[in-house]
Order: structure tokens, then C-alpha cells, then sequence
């Protein structure tokens, strides 16, 4: 059956606009694209363990698909998030099927009618449209800017104000000063939410996550964490106090009305984070290969085009989406999977080639990368 023509209409705006996204082929490629930052979905450890410790604990037998409140919340469950809670310092976590899960069911949820939500800029996709669904007042500050953030939490001097921001933001891979976020919010009493996805595995002795290792994560009302990323599995956890967890069961539809995740997709959360808590040549090794990054580009004279980042995330600035496309087919054609993200994702102007550091990312193959981003710009 036909595309309807107003769907059509929005296919070939995307052509005209040179936005028209498609599924890579990967094909023998240098990875510098994907957020298996510490190279955990590829590791045999892993995966045997998983399997091991199914066989073992006989997980397989007791397993059912269904929602957890019904018949989907198998014993595992308990396991692993008093293991995630415990590894990240916190008094509970929440599993859910994915970051997007995540984010949905807690900003849908938590933000009440007479509540106020001031979210960076910046913000992922996933946090806006949970942020969509609430039925409190949204706002968004200019990214990691504290005064204009301050601005608006003061025309609300008698409501319930929580702020929002991300550790890591996958556009830019910069951070918020998280020190002065914290600050703001004891100053007005708001409540302030983290979204970790991008520092599992990247930040800290154990890849805890960057508020954890700037040791601030007490005075965060909630943590996301997305195990896609850092631990190469599937899922997420929201962190936060006992009585949060307990108020997501009951109100998040995210979580009453979806099904739970596999025993073996729990046990796999579980293994990896066991496995990160102890594989800490990986993360040195991530975070070499970050440091090189840097003193490489500056090297090339390359450092006025990116943007600052100390994290796995690096992003070229090259405005307009035709030139960022063509950068981004001759690398791959030399073998270089670097991906771009084009307006309208971000500004006009803003295009850009993002960069994904690995610790299986040779400094070879970051001297070649850099080499012919360079030559293909002067």
C-alpha cells in the first residue's frame, strides 16, 4: 500500500534539506561511532559468564514474560538492582527496558500538575518528549548556562521546581559544572535529575557515573543510567530513594504496562556490572585514548572546530548538512565510521561530526582519523 502523501511530503522535505537519515552497513570499518565505550558487547567474559551463571542458579527454570506486576518480575530482578544500587551508592534502582523507558516513565510520572520543569537546551530526545506527556509547566534554559537557568527558577518563587540536565550530552559530549548546578538548587530547594547514559563506564575508578566520582551524587533527587552505552547490553536504571522506586511501580506507565525484560537480559545487566566493578584496565584504557584524542587534534591545529570534551564524545563543528555529509562519506570510505548529526537535530549552522572514542581504539587509528579530517578541511 502507498506511503499517505503528507508522509511522502515529510520523505522528500528530508531529501531536499539533506537530512534523510538511513541504516549503516557496517562493514569492516574502524569504530568511532557506536557507545561501546569500554568494549563490553564484545566481550567473550561476558558472555560466557552470563550464560554460566544462568546454568548454575537454574534462572531459566523460574523465568515468565509479562509485566512485573503480574508475572514478569522474576527473582533476578531483585538481585540485580540491589547490585546496581549498591555499586552506584544509592538506597534503590529501577530497572527499565531501555534509556527511552527510562526517561518516559520518569518525567511522565514525577512532575505533577503545579510542578515546574526547567531542562537544559540540550536535553536527549527521549527526556523532551517524557517532559511532553507531564502535565506540569516545562521550560528550557540555554544550555549549561546557570544564570539564565537562575532567571527562571525565580519566576517561580512558590512552586515545586525540578531541573534537568545531563552529565555528558551526546550532541556536544561536554558537561555541565555539576558543582554549581548543585549549589543553584539548595540555594531555591528544586530538585535536580542527571541523565548518566553517557558516563557509565567512562567516569571514575569504576566507571560509576560522573556525579558519583565528583562524589555529588547524594544531592541528586534521580540518576538515569542507560546500560547500552558503557555496559554494551540492553536496559536502563532510574537511581534515587526507596520511596521513589516504590512511587515509579505504582505510577509509571512505562513500567505497570510493559513487559520486563528476559532473565537472561537481567542477568546480563547484572554480569557486566559485576565485570565493571573489577575491569578497571578497560576504563584507564578509554581514558588514554581520550587524553590522546585531544593532544592530537591540537596538535593538527584542529582544536578550534571541536567542541570541549574530557568525555568518550567528540564533535566536530561543520556547518551545513551537505558538507557535514560529504566529510562523513569520504571517511567512511576510508574506512573510518564517524557519523554526522544534521539539522534540524541540531541548529542550522551546527552540523557536525561526532566522534566516539573506544578503548579498543588503537592510537593509530586516531592518528589516520584526525590525519584525514584534516586534510579533507584544509
Amino acid at each position: 500500500m502507498k506511503l499517505p502523501e503528507n508522509l511522502g511530503e515529510k520523505i522528500e522535505n528530508c531529501r531536499e534539506d539533506n537530512s534523510l537519515k538511513k541504516l549503516p552497513v557496517f562493514n569492516n570499518v574502524v569504530d568511532f561511532s557506536s557507545n561501546d565505550y569500554i568494549g563490553f558487547s564484545k566481550s567473550e567474559i561476558i558472555f560466557r559468564n552470563v550464560h554460566a551463571y544462568l546454568l548454575e542458579n537454574e534462572i531459566f527454570q523460574n523465568g515468565a514474560t509479562g509485566s512485573r506486576l503480574v508475572s514478569g518480575n522474576h527473582s533476578l530482578y531483585h538481585i540485580a538492582e540491589n547490585f546496581i544500587a549498591q555499586f552506584h551508592d544509592a538506597e534503590a534502582a529501577l530497572i527499565f527496558n531501555s534509556g527511552y523507558d527510562a526517561n518516559i516513565a520518569f518525567f511522565s510520572a514525577v512532575p505533577q500538575e503545579n510542578d515546574v520543569v526547567l531542562y537544559d537546551e540540550l536535553c536527549h530526545t527521549s527526556i523532551k518528549d517524557g517532559i511532553s506527556i507531564s502535565s506540569a509547566k516545562s521550560f528550557k534554559f540555554n544550555h549549561n548556562d546557570f544564570e539564565d537557568l537562575e532567571r527562571l527558577i525565580l519566576e517561580f518563587p512558590n512552586q515545586l521546581v525540578y531541573i534537568v540536565t545531563e552529565s555528558v550530552f551526546s550532541i556536544d559530549g561536554d558537561s555541565p559544572n555539576l558543582e554549581e548546578l548543585i549549589a543553584l538548587s539548595e540555594k531555591h530547594n528544586c530538585y535536580v535529575i542527571v541523565d548518566e547514559s553517557n558516563t557509565l563506564g567512562v567516569f571514575g575508578e569504576r566507571g560509576e557515573g560522573l556525579s558519583q566520582y565528583l562524589q555529588l551524587h547524594d544531592k541528586i533527587f534521580a540518576r538515569i543510567m542507560t546500560f547500552g552505552k558503557g555496559l554494551g547490553c540492553y536496559g536502563a536504571g532510574i537511581l534515587g530513594s526507596v520511596e521513589l522506586k516504590e512511587y515509579l511501580i505504582n505510577f509509571a506507565k512505562n513500567f505497570i504496562y510493559s513487559t520486563g525484560l528476559s532473565p537472561h537480559s537481567v542477568a546480563t545487566i547484572l554480569i557486566a556490572y559485576q565485570h565493571l566493578e573489577i575491569e578497571k584496565e578497560a576504563i584507564e584504557k578509554l581514558r588514554q585514548n581520550i587524553i590522546y584524542f585531544n593532544q592530537y587534534k591540537n596538535l593538527l591545529g584542529l582544536k578550534p572546530m571541536f567542541v570541549r570534551s574530557k568525555s568518550a564524545i567528540h564533535c566536530a563543528i561543520v556547518p551545513g548538512n551537505e558538507n557535514a555529509k560529504k566529510l562523513e562519506q569520504e571517511l567512511q570510505d576510508k574506512g573510518f565510521d564517524v557519523q554526522s548529526i544534521l539539522s534540524p537535530i541540531v541548529p542550522q549552522g551546527q552540523e557536525r561530526l561526532r566522534f566516539c572514542i573506544h578503548n579498543y581504539n588503537s592510537q593509530e587509528q586516531i592518528n589516520q582519523a584526525l590525519e584525514l579530517l584534516r586534510d579533507f578541511i584544509f
